[in-house]
């Protein structure tokens, strides 16, 4: 809506591009995190014993797991969650452009700004939450997704645009590079027409004369022609 608005190009790609960046990195950073660590889930006892009959080696009493194997390696990533890390990295962006966009933090003391900045941290904190309710994750591991998620979508917007409460706050660095370097490279231009683009202009020779003080030679005027005439008769 705001490309729309003001058909700035710059705008439109690195708000995309930082978007992108911000949920891929993320999600690789997640994805790692789920593999390193291990977590179980908290219904990882149903995923272990479908039947809800727990089943125990005889002699050495370890658990011996009948699940699908699918299943049961899906159970050991609960930590960080995913979809928490995610929301947030893609939401706290938003909430990020948005800020700069509507200059929310500009000491005008306008809630209504704060409230639209809010409303997708807002959506990004109920689907973690909906995480914990579903009994998918623990509490830390929402908190540590949400977390991540902030963090590189604070990083990523920040390589692109300045921060909300800046002056330029509303636009991306590039687009104010490339202002600095047109007008950069239009004043040396200038400064030359200026110098060299303007022929120099002689001034005329004065001539002292009798009866008229100064004459300019360039000039011609029927006494002086009658009087150059009267000498050379």
């Amino acid at each position: 809506m705001i490309y729309f608005r003001r058909r700035d190009v710059y705008d439109l790609h690195h708000a995309i591009l930082g978007l992108l960046y911000s949920v891929l990195i993320t999600g690789v950073l997640t994805d790692a995190i789920k593999d390193a660590v291990g977590r179980p889930r908290p219904d990882f006892f149903w995923r272990c014993f479908p039947d809800g009959r727990p089943n125990f080696d005889s002699f050495t009493r370890n658990v011996i797991c009948h699940g699908e194997k699918s299943v049961i390696k899906e159970g050991h990533k609960s930590f960080p969650s995913g979809h928490a890390s995610w929301s947030f990295a893609g939401l706290s962006f938003l909430a990020w452009y948005l800020s700069g966009k509507i200059k929310a933090f500009d000491r005008r003391g306008h809630i209504a700004k704060l409230c639209i900045v809010f409303l997708p941290l807002l959506g990004a904190a109920l689907v973690a939450i909906s995480r914990v309710d579903d009994y998918w994750h623990h509490w830390q591991d929402v908190f540590v997704g949400g977390l991540l998620g902030v963090t590189v979508a604070s990083f990523c917007y920040l390589q692109f645009f300045p921060l909300p409460n800046d002056t330029d706050g509303w636009g991306p660095h590039a687009y104010f590079q490339m202002l600095a370097e047109t007008r950069s490279n239009v004043q040396p231009s200038i400064t030359l027409g200026n110098s060299a683009g303007r022929p120099s202009e002689i001034e005329p020779a004065c001539i002292p004369s009798e009866h008229q003080g100064c004459v300019n030679p360039g000039e011609t005027s029927p006494i002086l022609e009658d009087i150059e005439l009267g000498r050379r008769h």
